[in-house]
């Protein structure tokens, strides 16, 4: 490098070493940034399922205990089917539906909710169709019957409502006739 008579270096390396710097700073800084947003979104994906974590931990037990409710359903259905049978076991039937509202607002505390899919537009997000039913009276993809319940904690799906799904009616093909022949003439009878 030369002096001048000054003693310092040319103008012109002092530029180049000045613009390395900012380019170098530059450089950094943006490291620098990266580091903080990703220090930042691994923090927000922890707050996350820390809260899902809170949010979703009985899960798998209001599972469990929803084989529980459905018992309990069956058997109001059943002892409401034959009221004659339950006239000296009221007090038993009245105990039952006690336990299920119970367990069932203790659910809902939880936020656990029932879905409500009689009537409703089939959503194979919400519901599984267990079968499709001729129906003349509702729209096709509707639910026309609830086989068991389907169920929610906050927006996430627990259990899919197993349903039956209304299809339209069958109808034979207008302008279709028999034509039978004989059968010497080695024929079947056949549509046409």
């Amino acid at each position: 490098m030369q002096e001048n008579v000054t003693g310092e270096a040319p103008p012109v390396d002092e530029a180049k070493e000045r613009e390395s710097l900012q380019t170098e700073n530059a450089a950094l800084r943006d490291r620098l940034l990266r580091a903080l947003a990703d220090a930042e979104n691994a923090r927000q994906r922890g707050e996350r399922r820390a809260k899902d974590a809170r949010q979703y931990a009985i899960a798998d037990f209001a599972r469990e205990l929803l084989t529980v409710l459905d018992n309990l359903h069956r058997a109001i259905a059943a002892a409401e089917q034959h009221p004659a049978k339950m006239a000296d076991d009221s007090s038993l039937l009245e105990g039952i539906k006690a336990t299920e509202r119970i367990l069932t607002s203790t659910l809902e505390r939880f936020a656990v909710r029932r879905i409500e899919a009689l009537g409703a537009k089939f959503d194979p997000a919400l519901h599984e169709a267990v079968m499709q039913v001729e129906d003349g009276e509702h729209d096709p993809g509707t639910v026309v019957q609830v086989l068991e319940d389907g169920y929610v904690i906050h927006e996430r799906l627990l259990r899919p409502a197993r349903v039956a799904v209304a299809k339209r009616r069958q109808e034979p093909p207008s302008g279709s006739e028999t034509v039978i022949h004989r059968a010497d003439d080695g024929l079947a009878d056949f549509e046409t």
